[in-house]
């Protein structure tokens, strides 16, 4: 048999497509966005030469230049130049390396930021996207794995926004640096460069609304409700009641200023149960609220009080004492058992 022969004959290997993480696709968000609308920048610290601490904005630099600023390290001077930028036309995503570093721009944001578009009766608007990579799980010192997501939902003028997956982040962040609006967008750093099966298609274009949530698994027992790095964890617990023969619901919130309450207490209404996950710490967090949203609208669908599985009410601990910490399968599975206690 010849060469030819046999090359005609060998079975044709299909190329797997390339996996897409979450870190790949707010990078081609970011790239998609600055071909689309040359008012859009990027600045951070070491957003440019570096690609950001991440790889977020990794090549972003060499194709657009000037457009991707470098400043010093010094937040509120980051933000305050962004807030100059978005006056003067531009939409600048700025990058805040790590969740902790937000705090010296933390006037900036909540007074300036969040404020500009009432306090001039309209007149500004400020299109700018403050990316905040949050979370633990990566093993970090003191002010990188805090989850701080609390302080601007409770600001009047944010939008805060959290993704969870990769190709919902793609659109979500498409959705928010076109938002005229100031967003405050939440990245789960430990989920960045976990591989996902799912492909990209930007023929499809975004699902849904930037600020609804999401029903990615249906059940009929009780309602899991999460956003970032919980989301994957809650879709765990949701598989390992299965085996038990519970049906639970799993929710990514997406959203959490505006909060879709519509969602939520549709879900809640059905199953009559409710845990809400989140590694920031209990008291006055997102949980809390929740909770109360639901026990208004609610009270006479419920079987149970609502559960909260959520950090604790202590500075983020070291690396070595983060399990302990963090919300896991096991603490979640125990919140899902005493909600059917009752």
């Amino acid at each position: 048999m010849s060469t030819s022969e046999t090359a005609e004959k060998a079975p044709v290997r299909a190329k797997k497509p390339p996996k897409l993480s979450l870190a790949r696709a707010l990078n081609a968000a970011m790239h998609d966005a600055m071909v689309a609308d040359d008012k859009v920048v990027v600045i951070g610290e070491d957003v440019g030469d570096l690609g950001g601490v991440f790889r977020l904005t990794d090549g972003l630099k060499r194709e657009f230049g000037e457009r991707v600023i470098d400043p010093p390290l010094a937040e509120s001077g980051i933000v305050g130049s962004a807030v100059g930028l978005a006056m003067r036309g531009y939409r600048p995503i700025v990058e805040i390396q790590f969740d902790g570093f937000v705090y010296p721009a933390f006037d900036q944001i909540v007074s300036q930021v969040s404020k500009l578009h009432n306090r001039t009766g309209g007149a500004v608007k400020l299109p700018m996207v403050i990316r905040i990579p949050f979370g633990g799980g990566i093993g970090a010192v003191e002010h990188h794995s805090e989850s701080n997501e609390s302080y601007f939902v409770h600001t009047a003028g944010l939008r805060v926004v959290v993704c969870s997956r990769p190709v919902d982040a793609y659109w979500m962040m498409r959705q928010a640096i076109d938002s005229d609006d100031p967003v405050v967008f939440y990245e789960p750093k430990r989920r960045y460069h976990e591989p996902s099966p799912d492909q990209l298609d930007l023929a499809a274009g975004p699902q849904r609304d930037l600020y609804e949530a999401e029903v990615l698994r249906e059940g009929t027992d009780l309602t899991l409700l999460a956003y970032g790095p919980m989301v994957r964890t809650c879709l765990d617990v949701a598989k390992a009641a299965e085996e038990e023969g519970r049906s639970l619901e799993a929710i990514d919130l997406r959203t959490l200023s505006p909060l879709d309450e519509e969602t939520i207490c549709e879900s809640v209404r059905k199953t009559g149960r409710a845990v809400v996950v989140h590694e920031a710490a209990r008291t006055l967090g997102m949980g809390a609220e929740i909770a109360a949203i639901i026990q208004e609208k609610c009270f006479y669908s419920l079987e149970a009080p609502v559960q909260r599985v959520t950090g604790y009410d202590i500075p983020y601990p070291p690396s070595r004492h983060e399990r302990e910490y963090l919300p896991g399968l096991d603490r979640i599975l125990d919140a899902v058992d005493a909600a059917f206690s009752f």
